[in-house]
């Protein structure tokens, strides 16, 4: 650009001094010039294509996936199988197929099936597949069904019934955090609370290396394992729900209202509040072990569930608020002081949280219109 730039310099000059030379032939060179700036729009697809940030590879391996899962689910919605051939997309096609009902409805129905979670499944080797091709929008596909996975998996596990299928989408959740984590705990720095304020530090601050009591581990560092047993179970679990919760804002609505129903399910859907003749007439069927390794996740995310939803995913924060319900009766019933304390935080969070959402905003600048005119 430098090349041209001195060449319309050159171009100036000249007019500058033949001032008597025929002037319109000047503009024409002039006007004629900036044209060859008109050779720079071909670049806009490539600027659409670098934010879209889609390439061939992951268009391949979106457009094979969607073949594989063609077998399984006969009925793929057309604007899922247009977007594996429109290149011009503004977005990524695995975003349709994660947003879209009709699909993820289908694959739910699918995994809620008796024998759905044995080896020799289509759709868990389909999400296995899909997870282990590295593409970030097809893992996030794979995320949105962790919760009835999961869910699935833990309440299936006292039926002795065959879960190979499910614990190979489990591992490979695990294996991928095992790699990215490079053997590290998840910490977070506590404030030193010996100081008067957050804000502020003291006048004659302790020189005691005590740097390391205000780290606060959320996730110990992780061992790699290739297979599930009755003592790694809950972590391993515990690490899936952890990744669903790193993607959770990307996670759509019936996603999270599928986790807060297994919630229930987890808890033996025993409600603080309810009656008595209520409870015994519940069934118990799905209660398990809550380890804090499982439930430090599962109030994460029952958590953004109730305080990161939207103004309009009221149904969204009930759900969350029944499930935390259920799992501090849970927590009375197992004395469990860890469960109690967070369940009974986040029950009051809700509650102010659905307080603020029924209470109307207005706007007492704005001029009301009326029809009657009041003397």
């Amino acid at each position: 650009m430098s090349d041209e730039e001195t060449s319309n310099v050159d171009v100036v000059e000249p007019t500058a001094t033949t001032i008597s030379e025929p002037e319109p032939e000047t503009t024409t060179t002039t006007i004629s010039e900036p044209a060859e700036p008109t050779t720079t729009p071909p670049s806009p697809p490539e600027t659409t294509t670098t934010i879209t940030g889609i390439s061939e590879e992951s268009l391949s391996k979106f457009q094979s996936s969607i073949q594989s899962l063609s077998s399984i689910i006969p009925s793929i919605p057309p604007s899922i199988t247009f977007t594996t051939t429109n290149k011009n997309s503004n977005h990524h096609p695995a975003l349709s197929l994660l947003h879209d009902p009709q699909t993820s409805s289908e694959i739910s129905s699918l995994l809620r099936q008796p024998n759905s979670g044995a080896g020799d499944n289509n759709l868990c080797r389909w999400l296995y597949d899909t997870f282990q091709s590295n593409d970030p929008s097809l893992q996030l596909v794979v995320l949105r069904f962790i919760p009835t996975i999961a869910g699935l998996y833990l309440s299936r596990i006292p039926l002795r019934k065959p879960l190979a299928g499910f614990e190979a989408v489990l591992l490979a959740l695990y294996a991928h955090e095992t790699t990215s984590r490079a053997g590290q705990p998840v910490t977070v720095n506590v404030p030193d609370l010996s100081h008067p304020s957050l804000y502020h530090e003291s006048v004659a601050p302790n020189k005691n290396n005590a740097t390391a009591l205000n780290l606060a581990v959320i996730s110990p560092s992780l061992e790699p394992h290739g297979t599930v047993r009755s003592t790694r179970r809950a972590r391993i679990v515990g690490v899936a729900l952890e990744l669903y919760y790193s993607k959770i804002h990307q996670m759509p609505v019936s996603s999270k209202l599928e986790f807060c129903e297994f919630c229930k399910v987890w808890a033996g859907k025993e409600d603080h509040d309810e009656d008595e003749t209520d409870k015994t007439m519940k069934k118990k069927e799905g209660r398990i072990p809550l380890p804090w390794e499982l439930l430090q996740p599962v109030m994460r995310i029952l958590g953004h569930c109730m305080m990161g939803c939207g103004v309009k995913e009221k149904e969204l924060l009930e759900a969350a608020m029944g499930a935390c319900k259920s799992l501090y009766g849970r927590s009375l019933h197992d004395i469990d002081a860890k469960g109690i304390l967070a369940t009974e935080s986040l029950i009051r969070l809700g509650k102010m949280a659905l307080e603020s959402k029924d209470v109307v905003v207005v706007d007492h600048t704005e001029i009301s219109i009326s029809n009657v005119i009041s003397i």
